[in-house]
This record gives C-alpha cells, sequence and structure tokens, in this order.
C-alpha cells in the first residue's frame, strides 16, 4: 500500500486559529517599542522634578527649619549624671537633656534612630539605652555604639544663660 502524507491545509473552519483576526491585531516594531520605552522614560523624569527641588534646597541648606528658643530646666535642678525629658521642637517631639558634667549638658531628641522606640537615660551605665531592642548610645555624642541602630541621635543645641538651660535649635545631621 502506498503511503500518503497528509499534507492537506485544513478548512478554515476547523483553523484552531479562527477567532484570531489579523485586520485588528496591533503590531509592535522595534521603532514602535522605542517610542514606547522613550516616552515612559520622559514621564518618569518629569514626575521626578519637584523632588529634585526638593533635594536641592536640603543640599544647600536652604531647607533648614528655625525652632524658638525654648526653656528647658534651671541649673540648680539638675544634677551631675541626671536626665531631663522636654519636649522640642514641637509639643509631640520627646527629648532628653543629660548633664554630663559641671559645665556640660548635652540633649537628643530621645527617638531612636532603629524603629523610633523611646531612648531612656540609664545613669548608672552613663548610656542611653533603646529597651525595644537593646540599642545604646554614647551621651556625648548621640552616636549608637550598641545594637541595631546605626545613625546618631539627632542632637539638639542647648546654651547655658545664667541659670536656666534652654534648647535653641536642632543640629542638622551629616552623614
Amino acid at each position: 500500500m502506498d503511503q500518503e502524507k497528509n499534507n492537506k491545509v485544513p478548512y478554515s473552519e476547523d483553523n484552531y486559529t479562527h477567532n484570531i483576526h489579523k485586520n485588528h491585531e496591533r503590531t509592535l516594531d522595534r521603532r514602535g517599542f522605542m517610542k514606547t520605552m522613550v516616552g515612559a522614560a520622559g514621564v518618569f523624569a518629569i514626575s521626578t522634578l519637584p523632588w529634585g527641588g526638593l533635594a536641592a534646597k536640603e543640599l544647600a541648606g536652604l531647607g533648614q527649619k528655625s525652632h524658638p528658643k525654648k526653656k528647658i530646666a534651671d541649673v540648680q535642678a539638675l544634677n551631675v549624671g541626671e536626665a531631663v525629658e522636654f519636649a522640642y521642637p514641637e509639643e509631640h517631639d520627646s527629648a532628653l537633656l543629660i548633664r554630663l558634667g559641671e559645665h556640660e549638658y548635652k540633649a537628643y531628641q530621645n527617638e531612636c534612630t532603629h524603629l523610633k522606640c523611646p531612648v531612656f537615660w540609664n545613669g548608672e551605665e552613663k548610656k542611653m539605652v533603646c529597651p525595644c531592642h537593646h540599642g545604646f548610645f554614647d551621651p556625648k555624642s548621640g552616636a549608637p555604639t550598641g545594637g541595631p541602630p546605626r545613625r546618631p541621635l539627632p542632637e539638639i543645641m542647648v546654651s547655658v544663660e545664667g541659670p536656666t538651660i534652654y534648647a535653641t535649635g536642632v543640629k542638622r545631621y551629616e552623614a
């Protein structure tokens, strides 16, 4: 018996691609693809312009906020090695003033730089402690000395005028 190959083209009704209408099909060639990509890149570039302006202000120092001078405590009320909590620069921002020496005062925002837990002064060990993840900070610099925090605590500038200690501003973070 002579075997014949089945090379017949199926009828159009039998074709599995009968639901595709090539007349309405979109085509995307290289040129169309590149136009789409350039357009998307342009939209992305334009959408970042406001952020670029904010970053430029911050880098130029124009975005630095000024904070009012605020009384923290009286010198006589704070012994060497003691700390007092106060609110600065806003009423809801908690801060910590530490008297390290006879004429040495340091103040920091007492919000851990790891996950924003409150930081407490441990006078016995002479270090600031974040109880959430056992983070420790140096009281002289605010730099982390142990645990997960990697950035120092934001420092609050203080001045002593007569018998009173004042907060005068927040020091800008320098990486």
